[in-house]
């Protein structure tokens, strides 16, 4: 099925949008609104932030039922890049509730509470109120206290996060607070709920978290939740404030343990994991159909691709893409014997299933273990709900646990805030992502040469184009970029908070290095993907009665329609970008 070229706007560089979006700063100010001093001193990066994809008409789809425990990855991407709006379950709710009172109640008990009545990191050992959680003084103290350290902790730089890395970070922190380990205020709760419904995006600052909880970053989502920044709603800037008064939200008042709850979190890096994953696993489909079309350039072997071989070593992933790429290629010339075929092919070729099967099995196991991190408690300390003291408990362990009353459980202190368990399989998918990227630039230099392909030198249509020779020099640095992005980041930080944090993951950054891969690799595999069609192209046209693939010839109608046949030289910058963004449709748009 042939598609039309996108609209003009996708393809217009980023200045007019960021001068639209001062247009916007300009105008809230001048209407008169308070801006935190955080953000405003960020003004020009807030102004170059991405247009929202998000708020589309959530009333239209079915709410989501978030309970804290069975939120997958997938309905992260739903909430996040497609505005569908979120409803907790009474059961969530009831949580909610109750880990708060346990939490109040252990308070109540005198003993001190991390982010609580005592202060945090270096910190620990300041009192911030003694006696009775709930009494005015205590509030009024704790309010105050709550508002500095989300004030003391917006410590973020950089450009604005993406809106949908914002909604991501969100919705996975709403639901680990359902999950009912946070103590979260259920006031601060609903607000989580209430800014994702309405379409009330928070301006944050994407850089500045060591990954050991992102508490640099997110304390801007709870100033925001307070009326303070700037928001983002339907693609457009204003003042939280008056963003809240139009959507008919309150502010919050933090209390308790709840600014500790809103920053206290690896929300932010999951977000970004999971949208990374999210969008390397659609790539590297995509990247199955464009080897199948480059083998049929090649006039190469499918005996590696064949179940018979494939079941000598049965790896599910690298079984799954040989199965998809045999699929693509049904009905093919390269089902026919060919006399001139050779025997085997560049490895490049060869071993497609395996390299692309690797990647798949780690992006599944970077799955399994994010599907633990988003519906679970990472939180310090952690709220047990209906914990009771085991048998024959030291006075150590004793100390945690709340044994009368109505609402009975354990406040413990936790490392849970660690995230290497997923930062791990997540650097392996930056590793997989980088041979992926040399499979493909090695595939490309085979596709522009005859001693491989029996076709033109650089696949010219005739002796006078020159056609794809310096094209070369993008796929090597593309390829070098995306293996220099590849190289493990989790074990490198400094020691902060007076020796306290020696350890730390980088999960956000290495999920953006994740992210950088993906962008370029869908540079490379489009590079693939023009030359794969040339030299297809140039076959059909010898030979008009040679067979393509029914997938791959979808494909290669599909990618037509944006890049035409090089039947002279031309700009190939222009089909570069026409290439990426070809492959940035989803997959049923665009084959």
């Amino acid at each position: 099925m042939r598609h039309s070229v996108r609209s003009a706007d996708r393809a217009l560089p980023a200045l007019p949008l960021a001068l639209r979006r001062k247009a916007c700063i300009a105008l809230a100010c001048m209407a008169g609104a308070l801006l935190s001093p955080v953000i405003h001193a960020a003004d020009t990066s807030v102004a170059a932030r991405p247009a929202a994809a998000t708020d589309r008409a959530p009333a239209r789809q079915a709410p989501l039922a978030l309970d804290g425990k069975s939120l997958t990855a997938a309905q992260v991407v739903q909430v996040a890049r497609h505005g569908r709006p979120v409803a907790p379950t009474d059961a969530a709710w009831q949580r909610v509730a109750r880990s708060h009172e346990l939490l109040l109640e252990y308070a109540r008990l005198g003993q001190p509470v991390y982010g609580l009545n005592r202060g945090v990191g270096q910190n620990k050992d300041q009192t911030i109120f003694s006696g009775d959680t709930i009494s005015d003084e205590a509030r009024t103290l704790s309010q105050a206290f709550n508002h500095r350290m989300l004030l003391s902790h917006t410590v973020a730089f950089g450009e604005p996060a993406a809106a949908d890395a914002v909604r991501a970070a969100m919705v996975v922190r709403l639901n680990t607070a359902l999950f009912g380990g946070t103590g979260m205020s259920p006031a601060l709760v609903r607000q989580y709920a209430a800014f994702l419904n309405k379409g009330l995006t928070p301006v944050v600052l994407g850089q500045g978290s060591v990954g050991e909880a992102d508490i640099g970053i997110l304390p801007q989502i709870g100033l925001a939740m307070m009326g303070e920044g700037q928001v983002e709603v339907g693609g457009k800037l204003m003042p939280a404030a008056l963003a809240m008064r139009g959507a008919g939200i309150e502010p919050v008042q933090p209390y308790a343990k709840d600014s500790l709850s809103l920053l206290s979190s690896n929300a932010y890096g999951a977000a970004l994991a999971i949208l990374a994953a999210h969008d390397a696993e659609q790539l590297l489909d995509r990247a199955d159909g464009i080897a199948a079309l480059a083998l049929e350039g090649l006039n190469g072997n499918i005996a590696p691709l064949l179940p018979a071989v494939q079941a000598q070593r049965p790896y599910a992933g690298q079984q799954q893409t040989a199965r998809r790429i045999l699929d693509m290629l049904e009905g093919s010339a390269l089902w026919q014997v060919d006399d001139k075929r050779p025997l085997q092919d560049p490895l490049s070729f060869r071993t497609v299933s395996q390299v692309h099967g690797a990647a798949r099995e780690a992006l599944q196991a970077l799955d399994t273990q994010l599907l633990i991190q988003i519906n679970s408690s990472d939180d310090n300390p952690t709220v047990v709900l209906d914990a009771a003291p085991p048998a024959g408990a030291t006075p150590q362990e004793a100390r945690y646990f709340v044994t009368r009353g109505e609402v009975r459980g354990a406040i413990v202190p936790s490392a849970g805030f660690d995230p290497t368990v997923w930062v791990v399989p997540l650097q392996s998918v930056g590793v997989a992502l980088s041979h992926v990227a040399q499979s493909s630039a090695q595939r490309v230099l085979r596709l522009g040469d005859p001693t491989f392909t029996h076709l033109s030198r650089f696949l010219s249509p005739d002796d006078k184009t020159l056609a794809y020779t310096t094209i070369q020099k993008p796929v090597s640095v593309l390829a070098t970029e995306i293996r220099a992005l590849s190289h493990p980041v989790s074990s490198d930080a400094l020691v902060v908070a007076g020796h306290i944090e020696d350890v730390a993951t980088n999960a956000p950054l290495a999920a953006q290095r994740v992210w950088q891969q993906v962008q370029r690799l869908r540079t490379l595999l489009g590079i693939e993907l023009i030359h794969a069609a040339q030299a297809v192209d140039l076959r059909t046209r010898a030979d008009p009665q040679r067979p393509i693939g029914k997938g791959t010839g979808a494909l290669l109608d599909a990618f037509r329609a944006q890049v035409a046949f090089l039947s002279e030289d031309r700009r190939l910058a222009d089909d570069i970008a026409r290439a990426d963004r070809f492959l940035e449709q989803p997959r049923d748009a665009a084959q």
